[in-house]
């Protein structure tokens, strides 16, 4: 019995990875995003899944975003996604530290259509930038930036938000660590921290999705 229940909890784990795979590739990408995806693996950069960036496509378009924050440049496969969910009007407010990766988004955002005036690139540290953005500004706030500090992302991502505005945290799961109470690291436990505040606020409504390395979101209640 105990055999047949070790087989059947096998074939169901392998039977949900299945699922997970085939959902996260549903959504195909263009050459745009795959080459945005090939310079993020030679800059050592781990950018948003296929299905993941499908969800963040999906989630602007649902709150019709015009004003989006993204924290995290990166090389661009998350922005165009985000631009691709927004109005045709929209403006993608897109922060990162590193100018050279946002000279990569901008080649990645021209090859996939995106005008020149849908996206503001600002370089400079995420917790010294996002002060200096209007209170209540935006529709939408997409973080994948340094773990340590997501809790201070939360503190200003509530500040920028509508009422109504989403909120989206990438890499919750943490390739796993943040579920296990066995890792005891700083940023395992920085995300737990970061999963109870949002699950926990009375300000949020929240749901985490197991797209990928896991996307924490929430709307802000009015």
């Amino acid at each position: 019995m105990q055999g047949e229940h070790r087989t059947r909890g096998a074939a169901i784990t392998g039977n949900r990875q299945a699922s997970w795979a085939f959902a996260d590739a549903f959504v195909a990408e263009d050459d745009a995003l795959i080459r945005a995806r090939a310079r993020s693996r030679t800059e050592g950069l781990r950018a948003v899944s296929p299905g993941t960036g499908a969800a963040l496509r999906l989630l602007a378009g649902a709150c019709d975003a015009k004003s989006v924050v993204e924290i995290g440049t990166g090389t661009g496969v998350s922005g165009i996604h985000l631009l691709r969910g927004m109005r045709p009007d929209g403006v993608l407010t897109t922060v990162d530290s590193e100018p050279d990766r946002q000279q990569l988004a901008r080649e990645a955002y021209r090859e996939a259509g995106v005008a020149a005036n849908r996206a503001r690139f600002i370089c400079g540290r995420a917790l010294d930038v996002l002060p200096r953005l209007t209170d209540g500004g935006y529709d939408l706030v997409f973080c994948d930036a340094d773990r340590l500090e997501c809790l201070d992302y939360l503190d200003e991502s509530l500040r920028l938000l509508r009422p109504g505005g989403v909120l989206c945290f990438e890499g919750a799961f943490a390739q796993g660590r943040a579920l296990d109470a066995a890792h005891q690291d700083a940023e395992s436990l920085h995300l737990r921290d970061l999963m109870r505040a949002v699950r926990d606020s009375p300000r949020l409504a929240p749901v985490l999705l197991p797209t990928d390395d896991g996307l924490l979101c929430a709307i802000r209640r009015a």
